[in-house]
């Protein structure tokens, strides 16, 4: 079936060829008050096209649904049908990862966090500078509120700069219920489990060879990775601090996630603050 907009193209192209705009018309089914008729909806989507290609270009491993969240607080609200249509209007697409390979079976989570401070989890990540120094990222994050709570940038890192990132963490937010990590040395060693336990807090390390019982924070590490690491160049290791830094606040403040109904880390823990405080309330 011929779509309305190429037949009045046909009528135009039948007009230059001497025939009658009355004929043409007929001939196309095309009524004459619909032939010069010029939709808005490409001028309405026009401003909206240029500020969803500015940020795909931004943010090159964002989907639809999270440019949708920052097209809506720039003031283009829209339905996510319209978000996809324009998104495939404009030809955007996030870069295939390449799949690997999973094998089908259920692995039970070892302490779920139900709460702001019930798990915290740390791992390292790993790059290093143009000039060849090394990176060596301490990345810490709260489980329920997904809140990234230190990104700690060193050369080398060992059992006891772990136990100073984490002592730092537990002045400013108190001490979480668990700390989960792999089996890393400097994770295991008897000074960082000492630590551990004077401070009430136990270890929820995962089984070696299971990095997904981490998952939470191997899932962080991923987007660091994709969103900063691959995308930037570090020239020094100073100047790799403090751009990772402004990438953990702008995370943390700015960048909305599925897992947490495209609420930023910042708004969950603060809904999650709310709610405490009214249930405290309630209970008095």
């Amino acid at each position: 079936m011929v779509s309305t907009p190429a037949r009045r193209q046909q009528v135009t192209y039948a007009k230059a060829r001497g025939l009658s705009e009355r004929r043409a018309c007929a001939l196309m089914s095309v009524a004459r008050s619909a032939l010069h008729y010029e939709s808005t909806l490409a001028a309405r989507d026009a401003p909206v096209l240029a500020a969803m290609n500015i940020l795909s270009a931004q943010y090159p491993s964002y989907g639809y649904r999270r440019i949708q969240i920052f097209l809506e607080r720039q003031g283009h609200p829209m339905s996510a049908d319209r978000a996809w249509r324009l998104w495939r209007l404009a030809g955007l697409q996030v870069p295939r990862k390449r799949p690997r390979r999973r094998v089908s079976i259920h692995r039970p989570r070892p302490q779920p966090a139900t709460a702001a401070r019930h798990v915290w989890a740390y791992d390292f990540v790993f790059d290093a500078c143009a000039n060849g120094q090394q990176l060596k990222c301490l990345t810490v994050i709260d489980e329920y509120t997904g809140e990234c709570l230190a990104i700690d940038v060193a050369g080398s890192i060992c059992s006891g700069r772990v136990i100073e990132v984490l002592s730092q963490l537990v002045s400013l937010h108190g001490a979480p219920r668990y700390l989960r990590s792999d089996n890393g040395p400097e994770f295991v060693s008897r000074a960082i489990l000492r630590w551990a336990a004077q401070n009430g807090m136990d270890m929820a390390l995962s089984d070696p060879g299971k990095p997904w019982q981490n998952g939470a924070d191997e899932s962080f590490n991923g987007k660091l990775r994709d969103e900063c690491l691959s995308l930037e160049w570090f020239r020094t290791r100073m100047e790799a601090k403090v751009v990772i830094e402004q990438w953990r606040r702008h995370y943390n403040a700015i960048q909305p996630h599925s897992s947490l109904a495209y609420l930023t880390p910042n708004e969950s823990k603060q809904r999650h603050c709310s709610t405490e405080a009214t249930e405290a309330v309630l209970q008095d």
